[in-house]
């Protein structure tokens, strides 16, 4: 039997669809020879400290660093992920050969092979290796497998990657808690993520300590035209008078026209970030949504794989081209010109030597209903796709340079002879710009103006956006606009396309960064935390960059995965020496680092209902609320859990429901009536979880002199000088209880 293991069951069952196994089992699809099981993320993870030794566990300086001889890999602790693995072990033991169908990137090669590898599995691993997930692309996949050997570089890349997170963030992040951490404040810090925060807090603090600068222009109006001086800014008020008064008593002439004829070439496709910079600016979506967007219409088929990092399509995919225009009907008036001609093939598009993995997003042709949201981001897709084939945007550029006594000015437009790929993007709002038109100008002709000698502040950085601070990382934190040597600097960028989302998610989470309309803005805490980080390496970005192009490396061949790990455990070692000699001087509390939802957590409290949580029974199942009791949804299947709406003539609330399931009780009710009885007391559950009513119990009576022996019964009680005791004590009753 052949195996096939893809990395969500919506995901099998598209190729289980196309293989013919059809048969729906628990944990996989079956039949015409194949079983499709999948995972649903990470099965397994890498050992948590104390699973390599139990006194990992207490967070204390003398522990650090932890710096494992070997890193050990296990499956994730949770019953329905150890169900899931149980039954794909048990597929594999009956395998001949197992077909690896994980996510084709560093990602997904990992979170299968630790799989495949836990399982103990010993045969035969192909790979299927699929940019989209239509039909054809999967027949043409599987006609296509590859051995697994050909891809142990990419996963010993991605092992290396989560060693890396694992040594530098379980050490680092123990170090500075215990170091500088206040009350109930952990001070989370990573490879990536804290390289990301200093960009963000330097940047902040740039801005906060920015001192502006004064400046003069010199410019003159002439026919409506604005010209202004040919040399720049005066940084000296004096220097610029002296030219401004000169220039006012005398006419204004042209003493040169210039035009270039230039080609402005379409927009790239997407890569990953290049979407998420565009939506973010153009749809206000954060990384984290454009990502999910485009990862459902991957799975919709209406697009290829969104995780890459190259804005290229390899020479293979060009006899394709034509066939996926000519599907995409929607946009039929943008295409119909483009299908009645010989499709060109740009060297600015068509590149093996810049694909690897993946190629660029692009549409596969296929059509379907999406959501707004959705829709937006696949037009954007879909335009750039269909830009890239039409002709260059043929422009004139103008600079016409004029005079006043003899001081030169100069002015420049902008004159579009062709349209081409413009064309596609006419209907957007955001593209309506209007070119800057000028009048005709003639060599030597003279007449008045309007000069003007303004003084100018310097302004500051912009604080990051979420695209700024998407197209920062990828550079490493330099400033890096042209789109060719931003691709040049990728393997030096921090992170990776799929992840730097999620780093960003990180931030917002662990209350570090926050939002303030589209800025992104450090917290009190965050700036605390880079302040606290003396050290540089830890804070840098283009360190940070160097890692991540080791690990580029690494997926190529060039350097093992042994010596990234050793290199990361020197830095670790260090790190840690140094650290543990600092002086406190300030601890991190927070207090500066409250959620925003911690005001309202009395009034959420009562609105937090039963339904859904976690059957306190069998763990497997959650609640529902039923016309009589909350009950488990495995009720009639597997469990026969149930919370009655009333008990003992008594109504039991949601709340108290909770905290029976939180401390194991509720408080004292009063109220119950059995058999006729009112009785006042605490529900428990007993050992098959069936309520049980607990009386409250009398306060004992104090003890004092007189009272009945409580032990022998016949005696009665004297007060000593200590204690009291039994009058019986000389004939055995030892009764006794100290004051």
């Amino acid at each position: 039997m052949k195996v096939c293991i893809a990395e969500k069951p919506s995901v099998a069952r598209e190729i289980a669809s196309v293989l013919g196994a059809t048969t729906k089992r628990d944990g996989y699809y079956e039949g015409n020879g194949y079983a499709v099981t999948y995972t649903f993320g990470h099965l397994c993870t890498l050992y948590e400290p104390v699973d390599y030794k139990h006194y990992w566990k207490s967070w204390d300086l003398n522990n650090l660093p932890m710096l494992p001889e070997k890193f050990q890999v296990k499956v994730s602790d949770n019953d329905g992920i150890k169900k899931q693995f149980r039954i794909v072990k048990s597929l594999f033991d009956k395998a001949n050969v197992v077909i690896n169908c994980g996510d084709a990137g560093q990602e997904g090669e990992l979170i299968q092979r630790w799989v495949i590898n836990e399982a103990n599995y010993k045969g035969e691993v192909q790979r299927l290796w699929i940019s989209s997930l239509t039909t054809e692309a999967i027949k043409e996949g599987f006609n296509n497998l590859k051995s697994s050997k050909d891809y142990d570089n990419l996963y010993y890349a991605g092992f290396s990657r989560s060693i890396g997170d694992w040594l530098l963030g379980i050490n680092a992040t123990r170090l500075y808690t215990v170091k500088h951490g206040g009350y109930k404040q952990v001070l989370s810090v990573g490879r990536v993520q804290t390289p990301t925060l200093a960009m963000l807090v330097n940047r902040f603090k740039a801005i906060e300590n920015f001192k502006p600068q004064p400046y003069w222009e010199l410019q003159t109006l002439y026919r409506d035209t604005l010209f202004s001086y040919e040399e720049g800014r005066f940084l000296k008020m004096e220097d610029g008078e002296v030219l401004a008064n000169k220039v006012k008593e005398h006419e204004f002439e042209i003493v040169s026209i210039t035009k270039k004829k230039g080609t402005e070439y379409a927009p790239k496709l997407f890569d990953l970030t290049g979407l998420q910079v565009y939506c973010n600016t153009k749809f206000s979506f954060s990384a984290d949504e454009t990502l999910k967007i485009a990862q459902k219409l991957y799975e919709k088929k209406v697009v290829t794989y969104p995780r890459v990092d190259t804005t290229f399509l390899p020479n293979d995919v060009y006899p394709k081209v034509k066939n996926i225009l000519s599907k995409l009907t929607d946009y039929k008036v943008l295409i119909s010109s483009l299908l009645n001609k010989q499709i060109k093939k740009p060297t600015k598009v068509f590149n093996d030597k810049k694909v690897t993995d993946h190629h660029a997003i692009i549409p596969t042709g296929m059509q379907t209903h999406l959501q707004y949201n959705e829709q937006q981001v696949y037009e954007s897709i879909v335009k750039r796709f269909i830009a890239v084939f039409y002709d260059d945007c043929k422009v004139s550029n103008t600079t016409v340079i004029g005079k006043a006594a003899d001081v030169n000015f100069k002015t420049t437009g902008k004159e579009i002879l062709s349209k081409g790929w413009r064309v596609v993007f006419e209907t957007e709002k955001s593209n309506k710009k209007v070119e800057t038109l000028l009048p005709t100008f003639i060599k030597g002709e003279k007449g008045a103006h309007e000069p003007s000698f303004l003084e100018k502040q310097t302004k500051p950085p912009n604080q990051f956006t979420e695209a700024s601070l998407l197209r920062a990382m990828e550079t490493a934190g330099k400033q890096v606009d042209d789109d060719e040597l931003r691709d040049l600097m990728k393997e030096n960028g921090i992170g990776r396309p799929s992840t730097r989302a999620n780093i960003i998610e990180t931030l917002f989470r662990r209350k570090y960064i926050k939002r303030n309309k589209k800025q992104i803005l450090p917290t009190i805490t965050g700036i605390q935390l880079i302040d606290t980080i003396k050290n540089e390496l830890l804070k840098s970005a283009e360190l940070t960059g160097s890692w991540e192009k080791q690990l580029k490396d690494i997926e190529k061949g060039k350097i093992s995965a042994s010596a990234f790990i050793k290199g990361m455990k020197r830095m670790v070692d260090a790190l840690v020496y140094e650290v543990r000699s600092e002086k406190v001087e300030t601890r991190i509390s927070a207090v500066n680092n409250k959620p925003v939802v911690k005001a309202k957590s009395k009034a959420s409290t009562k609105t937090k209902k039963l339904i859904g949580t976690t059957c306190p029974k069998c763990k497997a199942g959650e609640l529902l609320k039923g016309k009589a009791a909350f009950g488990c949804n495995l009720y009639g299947k597997s469990c026969d859990f149930t919370l009655p709406f009333s008990f003992g003539n008594k109504k039991i609330s949601e709340n108290q429901y909770l905290r029976l399931l939180s401390k194991g009780s509720t408080v004292n009710l009063k109220g119950f009536k059995i058999e006729g009885n009112a009785i006042e007391g605490l529900l428990r559950f007993d050992d098959h979880f069936k309520l049980n009513l607990e009386p409250k119990k009398a306060k004992e009576k104090p003890i004092q002199a007189d009272d009945a022996c409580p032990k022998c019964k016949t005696g009665k009680i004297l007060k000593g000088k200590a204690a009291f005791g039994c009058s019986n004590y000389k004939t055995g009753c030892d009764f006794r209880i100290n004051f």
